[in-house]
């Protein structure tokens, strides 16, 4: 069942099995305000068994790209196309989130992001990456990296 981000009353709803669950859910309201800020875009989840799509394209961009296989369970995704760009979250059990940015029209700006949960450990497949900290009101201290996509997916 789809989930529409209420960024205003943070809930915790599909990251019970989650030992990150409340910080998790932050994050993903931090995401949510962005996208409803920037692009007045609601911000909406699917549980990974309903949007396997989504993950597989992901999964395969980590794996294509830099040979990264995500070790944790993921338990949802969300999907977003605005202003000309595919994006496309996922929402993992250890309180990654990982996000692809990717434009339809300009393959020079096509991404990948990487936000850690306050309180995560930076997991041992993403050792190689530098992450910065970045402060929100709603997730706390989140950590992030990125890399550039270079091929076409």
């Amino acid at each position: 069942m789809s989930y529409l981000v209420d960024f205003k009353n943070v809930s915790e709803i599909g990251f019970e099995t989650s030992p990150l669950s409340a910080s998790l859910a932050g994050l993903r309201a931090n995401e949510a305000r962005y996208f409803y800020n920037k692009y007045k875009a609601e911000f909406v989840t699917t549980p990974v068994s309903d949007s396997k799509e989504s993950l597989d394209w992901v999964a395969k961009i980590l794996k294509e790209e830099r040979n990264i296989i995500i070790a944790s369970k993921p338990l949802e995704t969300a999907s977003l196309l605005v202003d000309g760009i595919k994006w496309i979250f996922v929402f993992y059990e250890s309180g990654l989130s990982i996000n692809v940015l990717y434009t339809i029209d300009n393959p020079k700006k096509r991404a990948v992001g990487f936000k850690l949960s306050e309180g995560m450990d930076i997991p041992e497949e993403l050792s190689k990456f530098k992450f910065a900290r970045q402060k929100s009101k709603l997730a706390g201290i989140i950590r992030g990296s990125f890399f550039v996509i270079k091929k076409e997916y």
